[in-house]
């Protein structure tokens, strides 16, 4: 995956003037789009397109300070009019096109990347794949925005607002696995941009037969192969943190990759005040 990703950014150079399809970059990769985003985002700290924007950007702050005719420089980097480069300039630098051109900064320069696998073998996950037959999810869903760090507080006033009977009826509609309550995160963005929208939805897992009561919310999951990732320990810090090393050392040391679908969290074991939990994360995969 190392590899993938350093021909990736030599890829975005070649293409800072240039529509950059990464459909097309990922299958000449031997990958997907979808994995070859969420890993970037994850290793990078930075979504793909973002990170395409900031050196699209830098370099078109030489093209400005050179004097080029403003319009121009808009089209050569991919846009219809100086007022859309203004804005995207001003995003990246915190100054206009002409305050640049007038004061000469400052600047805000991204560096090309480069990525490196460092092998430590100080961090043990305690994963097992395994092949699911198609499941449904069901419970009480909401739109949220995307949080890497800490407890997301709009997740955290969703589950609140339901009722303490309904999570004891939810647990008991479960009837197969992943057990018990679940935190499910659906329709992510793939470049995993922080504030981004994604669907919460606070339930369970049953059959693809059962029948799910028609006031709860539903995502229909099909077959596949998951990676279940058991993780203790503070919470949610120690679940933060697993995830962010499915990236650095999992699927670098494994032939699997993502694949588009809800990411399940299922509380095994918590303290009452929810500060420690042992918990398993469900990630969907597909052989790489």
């Amino acid at each position: 995956m190392i590899a993938e990703l350093n021909r990736l950014i030599e890829l975005v150079e070649e293409s800072l003037t240039d529509d950059l399809d990464v459909s097309v970059i990922a299958m000449s990769l031997g990958t997907t789009e979808y994995h070859l985003r969420r890993m970037f985002s994850s290793l990078a700290g930075v979504p793909l397109s973002e990170y395409v924007r900031r050196r699209r950007m830098t370099h078109a702050a030489a093209d400005v300070l050179g004097g080029g005719d403003l319009l121009s420089i808009a089209v050569r980097y991919g846009y219809g009019s100086t007022q859309a480069f203004g804005r995207a300039f001003r995003s990246v630098h915190g100054v206009t096109p002409g305050e640049v051109r007038r004061d000469g900064g400052p600047l805000r320069t991204q560096s090309q990347l480069r990525f490196r696998l460092i092998v430590e073998g100080n961090i043990t996950m305690d994963t097992r794949t395994t092949e699911r037959p198609a499941f449904r999810l069901v419970g009480h869903a909401a739109q949220v925005p995307l949080i890497h760090q800490g407890i997301n507080p709009h997740i955290q006033a969703h589950v609140a607002s339901i009722p303490a009977d309904e999570h004891a009826r939810l647990k008991s509609l479960g009837n197969t696995e992943p057990a018990g309550l679940l935190q499910v995160s659906n329709n992510v963005d793939p470049d995993y941009s922080e504030g981004s929208e994604l669907t919460y939805l606070h339930g369970v897992a049953i059959t693809e037969q059962t029948r799910a009561p028609e006031e709860l919310d539903v995502i229909e999951v099909p077959a596949g192969i998951w990676a279940v990732l058991r993780t203790e320990g503070e919470y949610p810090a120690a679940l933060q943190s697993a995830w962010a090393a499915t990236a650095t050392d999992w699927f670098p040391s494994n032939p699997w990759r993502l694949r588009p679908g809800p990411s399940i969290v299922s509380v095994l074991e918590r303290a009452d005040d929810f500060s420690r939990a042992m918990c398993e994360l469900w990630l969907p995969v597909e052989h790489a």
